[in-house]
């Protein structure tokens, strides 16, 4: 029986790899296409943000509201099927945009269709993890597919289409994937069942019980602040980066897609290496000692000298601070709350994150880019991994190899009764 579960585990670590994967190489395939489409919709620093930002805001309200509809009716396998395949059509329809008007609309659908996927697909991996393992997982589906898909694959095969097929081509080769991953979807992945082993037969939570559980929990408090600040230093070197490296510091689109290739590897080593090391030694300090690594990647990409071979190694050792978004945005919160609500949980942390770091950030960041300087987003992303950094201090150990007090467990036994 255990080795049936672990053979599951396995394959659907695998599936939802790639499907989250899939969401990111989307989300920021037009992070790299900025530049090549620039001139035709006037892109302004401003404009840029708000692209962004209209995704983010649309992101936030599905996530929560659909993620919480699967959790409610057990629906998380279908609710993530079809989000896969309207975030694979709005991709394409990106590439169909004729005026900026469009393409803002464009991304504002992809963001309701992209909200769902990380929440849902972290609620069936929590499902599915052996305990020893759920720090990796959760960080394998995450940042690493992540950083694979959407900082390694995503420049380098889209920066070369677009340079010789155009920008538009680029967008319909980037949905295409997603339409066959949901077919893989509904041939392998499984519906938790209610009685599973992690989950205790309780009295679905209504709403007001799930925002006592949030409210009453410190380690979901702090979660969403540090979400907050962490999106937006991620938002500020994957949108303004690009473009930054290649009219700013004058790098080549070959140059710039290299540097970029390198920082989605470092995310790809980081996205699995620091949640297990947080498995081993405590999701904390982990969290405090990679913030303050991060802090660091904003301030290589805009103000490090040397030549790009230098600025490459530099963006890799220090980019993998990103290794800390699926700890404080999935790991903490599914071990702080009630098996019932994790979904909803991680929905909520995602969720206030791009509102404030994902809506409201970018939108702010490209306005201060024009109004003072095109740095300015470096700087700020710079401060953000600071305070994320000393936020972390607050944070209750979760990791169940060295939770020892009962600070988690009190929090985790008012949410179980409150559900």
């Amino acid at each position: 029986m255990r080795i049936a579960s672990q053979r599951y585990e396995n394959l659907l670590l695998f599936l939802l790899f790639f499907t989250v994967g899939f969401v990111f190489f989307d989300r920021l395939s037009i992070n790299f296409l900025f530049p090549f489409m620039r001139q035709e919709f006037a892109l302004t620093n401003s404009r840029i943000g708000l692209l962004t930002s209209a995704l983010a805001l649309t992101w936030a309200l599905s996530g929560f509201l659909l993620s919480g509809y699967a959790d409610r009716n057990h629906r998380r396998k279908h609710v993530l099927i079809g989000a896969v395949i309207v975030f694979s059509l709005c991709s394409i329809s990106s590439g169909l945009a004729s005026t900026f008007a469009m393409l803002l609309l464009a991304r504002a659908l992809m963001g309701l269709a992209e909200g769902p996927v990380l929440p849902v697909s972290q609620s069936l991996m929590t499902f599915a993890s052996s305990e020893a393992r759920r720090g990796f997982n959760m960080g394998f589906i995450q940042a690493s597919a992540g950083g694979l898909l959407g900082s390694v694959l995503a420049p380098a095969i889209l920066v070369p289409l677009a340079t010789t097929h155009g920008w538009r081509i680029a967008f319909y080769c980037a949905g295409v994937p997603g339409l066959v991953l949901a077919v893989l979807l509904a041939l392998f992945v499984r519906e938790p069942t209610r009685a599973h082993k992690d989950a205790p037969l309780l009295p679905e939570a209504p709403s007001s019980g799930l925002i006592a559980v949030i409210l009453g929990n410190r380690n979901m408090i702090i979660c969403m602040i540090i979400s907050c600040l962490y999106i937006t230093w991620f938002l500020a070197i994957v949108t303004f980066g690009p473009t930054y490296l290649l009219e700013q510091r004058q790098l080549s689109p070959s140059a710039m897609s290299g540097f970029m290739t390198v920082l989605g590897i470092s995310s790809v080593v980081a996205g699995f290496a620091v949640p297990a090391l947080s498995d081993r030694i405590g999701r904390k300090p982990t969290m405090f000692a990679f913030c303050a690594v991060a802090a660091l990647a904003p301030l290589v990409l805009a103000w490090l000298p040397g030549s790009v071979t230098t600025l490459c190694v530099a963006i890799f050792v220090t980019y993998l601070g990103y290794g800390c978004f699926p700890i404080f945005l999935a790991t903490i919160p599914a071990e702080s709350v009630s098996p019932r609500l994790v979904g909803r949980a991680i929905a909520v942390v995602i969720g206030t994150g791009e509102v404030i770091g994902g809506f409201v950030s970018p939108a702010a960041m490209g306005f201060t880019a024009d109004a003072i300087g095109p740095s300015a987003p470096f700087a700020i992303a710079a401060g953000c991994a600071v305070l994320a950094m000393l936020t972390s201090l607050f944070l209750k150990e979760t990791a169940p190899a060295k939770r020892s007090g009962q600070d988690v467990d009190s929090d985790l036994l008012r949410s179980q009764a409150i559900s």
